[in-house]
């Protein structure tokens, strides 16, 4: 007996050693080709032999090459690894070099075997296809115009057959111009104004004047300026400029000088006013975008329309302004919800619930809020079968996962989650709760989260809704007096449980401390040996993260949406945001002016029922949760520093 034990271990010894030897080897081998040494490269390639990661040290072989124009070994390597993601990068990239090299056929035949094509990439085939005749690429190609508003370089070629064709007159080219300018990219607009005829394009300087200094540019305007269109224009692109900082400035420009415009002209700049206005929650949205008439919307401003609505209470003009929005948009579970909450408070409660039963179910914020306009509660389904031996032995077989592994094992994230997503591609139900239960055993908590989170029939919860560092966070959840689901919530959205994690503006840990605000309120507790390399450490970061979230429940009305909007946008913001009335916390959340944290809003609170549902073994209410916001008062803060 003894010596069966000594010899499993020995064997367990040489493999560690054997994979520890390996990856090294891979390291070299991706120093190598991140100094340009092509030596080094193959030399360390050629030792990993079976290593998970030697299609990468290939890879990196086969990319030094293709960088010098050398695409030899690339169909070979291709052909090996067939359907594999490293196959379909360096795929991709090859079609690149031979669009660039006017290799069309080649381009072709392989941008037939991508399995998740780009859109530029699309690009080129159709680009391929032009060459050799196919004129059907002027249709495909049309959509791109309004909605590829910064084209990619394999596009743009795209835009000139559309205007050469004569697919593009006047209209369509000042209507994408002023797209670009409500998405503030005042560049692309330039470029796409050189598409008019000479003797219709705005000079340069005048272009530069109104976009650059639109105050300045509406105030020097000559006597006969509304003489031309591309004079009428860029007064309304100069105004449009106005209204992304002062809506109610532009407004009154617009009154004093809407005479002498077109009508379309006019009632485009109302609708930016209007949109600017919706975002800072100005009462005179609304009115706005009436006067906006029948201007065209994008799909901001469409959203934007309702959201003002919402404030306003006007549920007449949420209905309507859902049921103008393109069916693509509509159909998006929020405007599914609000035109059956208009429904509703219109009388039409059997055409509400029937809208409301097209979403419910779905384990988000508005599938929850859904589930109880028709009396059910939110609760987790019924827990699938967990994964049998056989399932996990072919998730734990599965080369592409295999490789993943090895990834983050080498504290590659980027790449292993890449490689990881890529793997669950045409996954059922059991082999993503495979994946995901291979991925919890591995402490890998994002990945058995996002993993459990793409399962359509067969669902487990408590995958999706990991609680990983429970002797941690609830005690210190408890020890502030937090909803620990809450916490959970939060956390989740915040880092999806990495340690390491670390934003782009420097947040880091489980619960993604800002360096400034983890200082703060180190200090604030009287936490005597803080210092700043210690944020990432479970314990602290927990303790620092969750007395940060009682303080600022407790300046915000313990109220959890506000809370949750403070955390992520900051408490100013958050305060700001309500409004002169008591408000749904629904509507709150939903006309919060940055993307960024309405969306974080919504999955926190949705988050925190489920966890609630888990810890407690009863359903929960996200209504309840959600509650009223209380109107805005001027009082400050009670801590006046609160970061």
């Amino acid at each position: 007996m003894k010596l069966s034990i000594t010899l499993i271990a020995l064997a367990l010894s040489v493999s560690a050693f054997a994979q520890e030897a390996g990856d090294t080897t891979f390291l070299a081998a991706r120093e190598a080709f991140r100094t340009g040494d092509l030596r080094r490269l193959e030399l360390s390639a050629a030792e990993l032999g079976n290593h998970p990661l030697a299609s990468y040290a290939e890879n990196y072989r086969l990319r030094n090459l293709l960088a010098r124009d050398d695409s030899s070994g690339i169909p070979e390597f291709l052909a090996r690894n067939e359907g594999s993601y490293l196959a379909e990068k360096l795929r991709a990239d090859w079609i690149r070099r031979l669009a660039k090299r006017s290799t069309w056929n080649v381009v072709e035949t392989e941008y037939a075997k991508l399995l998740a094509p780009e859109p530029e990439l699309t690009c080129y085939a159709q680009q391929a296809r032009w060459v050799r005749g196919d004129r059907s690429v002027i249709d495909e190609s049309s959509a791109l115009w309004l909605e590829m508003l910064e084209p990619t370089e394999g596009c743009r070629p795209l835009f000139d057959l559309q205007v050469n064709a004569g697919r593009v007159d006047a209209d369509a080219i000042w209507a994408r111009a002023r797209l670009q300018m409500e998405a503030n990219r005042s560049n692309w607009a330039r470029i796409t104004l050189n598409y008019l005829p000479d003797s219709q394009m705005p000079d340069s300087r005048s272009f530069e004047q109104a976009t650059g200094n639109a105050a300045g540019y509406i105030a020097r305007l000559p006597a006969g300026w509304a003489a031309t269109r591309s004079s009428r224009e860029l007064v309304a692109i100069a105004m449009q400029r106005i209204a992304t900082n002062e809506p109610t400035v532009a407004a009154s420009m617009l009154e004093s000088r809407q005479s002498q415009m077109q009508a379309s002209e006019r009632q485009w700049v109302w609708s930016q006013i209007a949109l600017q206005g919706a975002r800072r929650h100005m009462p005179d949205s609304l009115d706005w975008y009436a006067r906006a008439g029948k201007a065209p919307l994008s799909d901001e401003n469409h959203q934007w329309k309702v959201r003002a609505a919402l404030r306003a209470q006007a549920w007449g003009t949420v209905r309507d302004a859902i049921q103008a929005m393109p069916e693509s948009l509509a159909q998006r579970p929020e405007w599914i919800y609000w035109l059956g909450r208009a429904y509703k408070a219109g009388g039409r409660t059997t055409d509400a619930d029937a809208l409301f039963g097209k979403i419910a179910g779905q384990a988000n914020f508005y599938g929850n809020l859904a589930d109880e306009e028709l009396g059910k509660s939110v609760s987790a389904p019924n827990k699938a079968t967990p994964p049998s031996s056989d399932e996990l032995r072919l998730a734990a077989e599965s080369r592409a996962l295999q490789r993943a592994l090895a990834l983050f094992r080498l504290d590659m994230r980027t790449e292993a989650v890449r490689e990881w997503n890529w793997a669950l591609r045409g996954m059922d139900d059991r082999a993503l709760l495979a994946a995901a239960e291979l991925a919890k055993r591995n402490r890998i908590w994002d990945r058995a989260i996002n993993t459990a989170d793409r399962t359509r029939n067969e669902h487990d919860y408590s995958l999706r809704f990991l609680a990983p560092y429970g002797d941690q966070i609830r005690p210190a959840a408890r020890q502030q007096s937090l909803d620990d689901a809450w916490v959970y919530g939060l956390m989740r959205q915040e880092s999806r449980f990495i340690t390491s994690a670390r934003s782009t503006v420097g947040a880091s840990g489980l619960m993604q401390l800002m360096p400034a605000t983890a200082k703060w309120v180190a200090k604030k507790i009287g936490m005597q040996d803080y210092h700043p390399g210690r944020v990432n450490e479970t314990e602290v970061n927990v303790l620092l993260g969750t007395s940060y979230m009682r303080l600022v429940m407790e300046n915000l009305d313990n109220h959890p949406v506000l809370a949750s909007a403070a955390y992520n946008a900051g408490p100013g913001r958050a305060k700001r945001w309500r409004g002169d009335q008591p408000m749904e916390g629904a509507i709150y959340a939903e006309t919060i002016p940055f993307s960024e944290t309405r969306d974080y809003v919504k999955k926190v609170m949705s988050n925190a029922v489920y966890y609630s549902a888990q810890f407690n073994g009863r359903p929960d209410s996200l209504k309840t949760r959600l509650g009223v916001v209380a109107p805005n008062r001027s009082e400050n803060f009670k801590d006046r520093d609160l970061p």
